[in-house]
């Protein structure tokens, strides 16, 4: 061919320029069960129960630990979950005060079981401070035969459990009775805090978040709570299983300021590692 030269094709002989066709990107299955049906199974248990654990999700699905919390990340990238230490939560899964009376029977076991241990950390002579709740009031009642012993609480509950006991004296703050929670608050109650100090204080709150630390569901309660905080000693929280991994509307204190939990064994493995690294002396019974 002559420099300089040219061929010319017909146009039915032209060569069509190479296209890159674009395909919809498709997740691989994992243990034979694609990606987003695995998610949509998880949303609907959550739907149902109101929260999921990683380890059960691992177990029915029969899939990793890492392959799960991928998928519950995404469900909240989507804003379907609310992710928490240890699993998730619907989005308005924000505990709200339930009555005291129906908190008595609830996890009525591990409470007694909590209030045991505590009691075996009181010793004779000691000042503590018990707050209003139900698993507090069953330190109450495991507590009376102990000698010199003084107790400050705003619980009612705990004042009237308390009538009995020989040689323990309470003092009772004063302020606004609220029914729901048999406690009392307010303002005067926080100044009458303020003028006791405590060995240690039994705190029991609504809800325990890794992230956003112990919480209550009253205003007036947290800020009384945290008056019991400033003036004791030693903070030792109470709480069952079932309260932590979950928030209430105000927060009392984070957990670098908890120096031992007592819960009780059902309470999640990777909750458990994260509270030890934080610092919290963990007991569970």
């Amino acid at each position: 061919m002559a420099k300089g030269s040219s061929v010319s094709k017909s146009s039915d002989e032209t060569i069509p320029h190479e296209r890159s066709v674009e395909t919809p990107e498709i997740e691989p299955p994992i243990d034979g069960m694609m990606a987003e049906e695995r998610r949509t199974q998880i949303l609907e248990i959550v739907r149902s129960a109101g929260r999921v654990k990683v380890n059960q999700l691992t177990k029915r699905f029969k899939t990793s630990a890492v392959t799960i919390r991928n998928d519950l990340n995404e469900l909240h990238q989507r804003g379907l979950v609310l992710r928490s230490h240890g699993g998730a939560v619907l989005p308005d899964k924000i505990l709200r005060e339930s009555p005291v009376i129906e908190r008595l029977k609830a996890y009525s076991d591990e409470k007694r079981r909590i209030g045991a241990m505590a009691v075996s950390l009181i010793h004779d002579g000691e000042t503590i401070i018990l707050d209003s709740g139900t698993t507090t009031l069953e330190i109450a009642r495991q507590m009376k035969e102990m000698e010199g012993l003084q107790v400050i609480t705003n619980g009612v509950n705990i004042a009237a459990e308390l009538l009995d006991a020989r040689d323990v004296k309470v003092f009772i703050v004063g302020g606004t009775v609220r029914g729901e929670s048999a406690s009392i608050s307010g303002r005067f109650t926080e100044e009458m805090f303020d003028q006791f100090s405590a060995d240690k204080l039994f705190l029991s709150g609504a809800g325990c978040d890794l992230d956003f630390g112990v919480s209550g569901a009253n205003l007036e309660e947290t800020m009384v709570n945290r008056a019991m905080l400033r003036i004791s000693r030693e903070i030792i929280l109470v709480a069952d299983s079932s309260k932590f991994s979950k928030r209430s509307m105000t927060r009392i204190a984070p957990f670098s300021e908890i120096d031992t939990v007592i819960s009780d064994i059902g309470l999640d493995e990777e909750v458990q590692a994260k509270l030890r690294a934080v610092g919290c002396n963990l007991i569970l019974v």
